[in-house]
Formats: structure tokens, sequence, C-alpha cells
């Protein structure tokens, strides 16, 4: 397990915090996917954006959770790497 897995299993006994991490989880898994995108192909935020057809700016704030992402932002980044959006209820 990661360190940080460690530090967010610690975490998630607490309960507010586990309540705001439910409350904000998805938004954390898809930012996560957009960053490992990102690293696989050894992009900079400004290479990324320009590849999605963005600013830097606007990656950054993604990257740090500050921007609710739309489903045709995700549509445009999966198309720029040649991928398909994936949504699954479970």
């Amino acid at each position: 397990m990661s360190e940080f897995q460690d530090f967010l299993k610690e975490q998630l006994k607490d309960e507010k915090f586990k309540a705001e991490w439910d409350r904000l989880e998805l938004r954390y898994r898809v930012i996560e996917q957009i960053l490992k995108l990102r690293m696989k192909y050894d992009l900079t935020q400004k290479q990324f954006a320009e590849k999605v057809g963005t600013t830097q700016a606007v990656i950054s704030r993604i990257e740090n959770g500050n921007v609710n992402i739309g489903i045709d932002f995700l549509d445009r980044v999966a198309k720029a790497f040649g991928k398909k959006v994936e949504v699954k209820l479970i």
C-alpha cells in the first residue's frame, strides 16, 4: 500500500473527514485519471493543455481540484488521446 493510501485509510476513521471524502471522491478519481494520462505520455501541463485544446491554467485548476470537470471536457481529453470515456454506475 502506498504512503498516501495508508494516510487515507487512517483519515477515513474520522467521521467528518469520511463524509467530505465521500462527497468529493468522484472528483478525486477523475483528477487521478487525468494525472495518470498526462504522466503516461510524459507531458507538461502546457503540452497536455495544447493537445486537449485548453490552457495550462485550466489544467492546473483541474489537477488542484479547483474546478468541476464536465462530461464534454472529459470527452475532449479522451478524443485527444484516442480513448473513450466510460461511465459505470455500480
